[in-house]
């Protein structure tokens, strides 16, 4: 069985805990928080756990296979640093961290331990994902012309802006997809409500083969939106995970001559917790010593494109 050190339980924390502890190949072994109130919660819903105030108390009092950090995005570094140099694997709520040269250090680091960094970019272990990522492989409906992102209402936050927020999904799920980075960026950054920090932003992004994606992020809105839209060559796909059920559907063309006519297909998706295949991928990576998804500087890629992203209307 694993050990696991949760460091963060908060309410994205609260559901890492759930999806770890529900699983047979973990066990939930410490929690760490420095509030009362989410301290006080944690020894109810797992009374079985050790409880600390002090991450590095709790790292160096714990053995543990995997730390689990779900805290606010300028403390990820510190902590994953700490972690690692104590020769633990550590999985990082997203963005891993707010500079590519932070990120660079900490993979200089688990390299020399010979531990593994996982990153929670949920949707890269969500069912409608796994399916974009057959047919685009597969070259089911032909080339990609187009992609268009959506994203839109979540709590506004005051250590990242919108683009290390919401942009950091759309960013994770393009880089998963594509396997490559565009030759061109453009960002419009609106403060709507904190002249000091972005919530709303137009991304445009062009790759080679004449691909050209659309994205827009805003914490301000009054109905939640998560979008995508992938026009193909031979079918236009929606997917919006907002549905309970039908989250994709694919209007594939009827006709050359007209792009009016279409027939839909909705496809049966796997419907399982992003989360919790998230957990199971970690158990199988620790115990096979093998982490696939996020080679190849895969979690550097993300953070050299989230800089550019955020930098290039300065």
């Amino acid at each position: 069985m694993l050990k696991v050190i949760l460091i963060g339980y908060g309410y994205w924390g609260s559901k890492l805990a759930r999806n770890f502890q529900n699983l047979e190949t973990f066990k939930l072994v410490s929690i760490v928080d420095t509030n009362r109130k989410n301290i006080h919660l944690a020894k109810k819903n797992y009374p079985l756990a050790k409880t600390y105030s002090n991450f590095k108390t709790a790292i160096k009092k714990n053995f543990a296979d995997l730390i689990v950090i779900s805290t606010p995005t300028a403390t990820h570094y510190k902590i994953a640093k700490f972690a690692l140099e104590n020769f633990n694997n550590v999985l990082v709520e997203k963005p891993l961290c707010l500079s590519l040269k932070n990120v660079k250090k900490l993979n200089q680091i688990a390299k020399k331990n010979k531990k593994m960094i996982f990153v929670d970019y949920p949707f890269l272990f969500s069912g409608t994902v796994s399916f974009i990522k057959k047919i685009i492989n597969k070259k089911t409906y032909g080339k990609i012309l187009e992609i268009e992102s959506f994203r839109e209402q979540a709590p506004v936050r005051n250590d990242v802006n919108v683009i290390w927020d919401l942009g950091a999904h759309d960013i994770s799920i393009l880089s998963y997809l594509l396997k490559t980075q565009p030759y061109s960026i453009n960002t419009i950054k609106k403060n709507n409500i904190n002249s000091f920090i972005c919530d709303s932003a137009y991304i445009n992004l062009k790759y080679k083969n004449n691909l050209n994606v659309l994205i827009k992020n805003s914490w301000i809105s009054p109905t939640k939106i998560r979008k995508i839209k992938i026009k193909f060559r031979k079918a236009i796909l929606y997917c919006d995970e907002n549905e309970s059920l039908y989250k994709i559907k694919i209007y594939k063309k009827n006709s050359k001559k007209s792009s009016t006519k279409y027939s839909l297909e909705v496809p049966e998706i796997d419907l399982s917790e992003p989360l919790s295949k998230l957990a199971s991928y970690i158990a199988k990576s620790i115990k096979k010593n093998n982490n696939q998804l996020f080679m190849n500087n895969f979690n550097e890629r993300i953070t050299y494109l989230l800089e550019k992203i955020d930098k290039s209307d300065d």
